[in-house]
Parts: C-alpha cells; structure tokens; sequence
C-alpha cells in the first residue's frame, strides 16, 4: 500500500470513530447524563481527520504543480 493509500484508510476509520463519538454524545444529552467528557470525545478523532482531510484536500494541486515542473 502506498503512502496515499494509508492517508485515505486512517481517515476513513477516523470518520467511523467521529461518527460513533457523535452518536454517543447524542445519546447522552437524550438521557441527560452530565459528563463533560463525553461531549469532548467528538474533538479526539476530529483533529487528525481534520488533517488527513486537508492532505487529501492538497493532493491533487500538489501533483499538479509536480507534473507541471516535469513537463518544463
């Protein structure tokens, strides 16, 4: 597996993670449970999904401007 490849499959598991984290926090606020850690679980997986989601963001202009130079 490339490099790329590892980016996307961590990002995808990532959002699985986020998704089940927002769902438990849905679920305590409907039972009413007062945990403030449970509302920050959501923020755990958000900030490396944030970055995975920004590389894949960048890639394609990245390799734009690399074949470009190529190209010269």
């Amino acid at each position: 597996m490339t490099g790329n490849m590892w980016v996307r499959q961590i990002h995808r598991w990532l959002s699985i993670v986020f998704t089940l984290a927002v769902i438990a926090n849905i679920v305590a606020l409907t039972l009413q449970i007062q945990a403030a850690w449970i509302g920050l679980l959501a923020f755990v997986p958000l900030i490396p999904l944030l970055a995975t989601g920004l590389y894949m963001f960048a890639l394609p202009y990245l390799g734009r401007s690399n074949a470009a130079r190529q190209e010269a």
